[in-house]
């Protein structure tokens, strides 16, 4: 009777890949929860260095951790890069542009001093603090929120164009109307003050003086109160036309990237397998060790 044969190791890869992307293993979650500290002092150092007193005061040491955080988030978007089968898919990505740009601003100040202040773009790398903890059902809902905006592309296009007409068709009339004299002193500037109207912002730095002009100001921040309230609505209702989803936290071995159904055997984005060797995802985005991956 011919024996079963003992399944091979995981490679160096797979293991990497469990460390450096996914956080429901143990390895991945304490990487990750040290990555988050890193991320949160490192935008803290950032902020504190860009504080005058402060930088007189503490500024070499800020400096040495600013190196010192970009050495690590080096070392650790090299690990990235290792851990995925196609690295050029994860380096396009929009986690491994994020993972570039935390990185760059300080090789960058060499050459242009101050661009280090950049480096405050650290911080969107938090949102991988959804995977940290497991939140499932927030990664669902971003989703959600992804599809409808693509869903509703075309109308806010349309909608977008629209403004920009009225825009630009009030701009050029209180130009006419009001004239140099009260601030207009281009279609350009008109335009400007239309948009500041429509959006309610209202920065009072130019304003109609003539009771024309006055009229035309009073139509469009009426207006300006529907133009806000048709793009929610718009999106709104693509929301509640689709259906509640499930996504999994797991980031795919090929081109780490995630989203993915939590009952799905392949990456959608790629083609590769979710899962090879390991459990499958269950509901909450962990693992079953009951049924396994192909």
């Amino acid at each position: 009777m011919r024996h079963h044969e003992r399944p091979a190791e995981p490679g160096w890869r797979f293991r990497l890949h469990e460390i450096v992307f996914e956080a429901d293993t143990p390895g991945g979650k304490v990487f990750d929860v040290l990555l988050l500290t890193a991320i949160v002092t490192s935008v803290a150092a950032v902020m504190l260095e860009s504080v005058p007193s402060v930088r007189a005061r503490h500024g070499a040491v800020l400096l040495g951790m600013e190196w010192g955080f970009t050495i690590l988030f080096t070392v650790e978007y090299l690990a990235r890069l290792a851990g995925v089968r196609y690295p050029s898919r994860y380096a396009l990505s929009f986690f491994g542009a994020v993972d570039l740009l935390a990185i760059v601003p300080t090789y960058l100040s060499l050459l242009l001093p101050g661009s280090q202040a950049l480096l405050v773009v650290r911080v969107l790398r938090m949102i991988r603090v959804f995977r940290v903890l497991k939140l499932g059902h927030y990664l669902a809902g971003g989703e959600e929120i992804a599809q409808a905006l693509r869903a509703s592309r075309p109308k806010i296009v349309v909608f977008l164009a629209s403004v920009v007409s009225i825009a630009v068709v009030m701009g050029a009339l209180l130009y006419l109307i009001e004239g140099e004299a009260n601030g207009f002193t281009s279609i350009p500037r008109g335009v400007y003050w239309a948009i500041v109207t429509m959006t309610t912002v209202g920065y009072g730095d130019i304003s109609p003086g003539t009771v024309p002009g006055q009229m035309i100001a009073a139509v469009l921040m009426i207006a300006g109160y529907a133009i806000i309230a048709v793009p929610t609505g718009i999106v709104s209702v693509a929301i509640a036309q689709r259906a509640a989803l499930s996504v999994s936290t797991q980031a795919c071995l090929a081109c780490s990237a995630e989203g993915h159904d939590v009952d799905a055997a392949f990456c959608k984005y790629c083609g590769e397998s979710l899962a090879p060797g390991r459990e499958a995802p269950t509901a909450d985005g962990t693992r079953d060790s009951s049924v396994a991956a192909g």
